[in-house]
């Protein structure tokens, strides 16, 4: 597998977890910033992940999950 094909993988799966991320805050109507305040995280990071500008750890896709009172696996979907 070459570097190139592993940037293109990556980029995909970020996107698939920003879409996701989107997708779920806005199905609870929250703000990025009200996102961020219930998951102790700073708004930029929520921002950043949505923008598929960051890859998010498992602790911090755990810590957003249990915020929006779902399974992690909503915000792994398609990948």
């Amino acid at each position: 597998m070459s570097n190139k094909y592993n940037v293109i993988m990556r980029d995909d799966r970020l996107r698939h977890i920003a879409n996701n991320l989107r997708a779920e805050r806005n199905r609870k109507n929250y703000s990025q910033e009200g996102l961020a305040e219930r998951a102790n995280l700073s708004s930029q990071t929520i921002g950043l992940i949505e923008r598929a500008e960051q890859a998010p750890t498992i602790l911090t896709l755990l810590d957003i999950a249990n915020a929006l009172e779902i399974d992690i696996n909503e915000l792994l979907k398609g990948i």
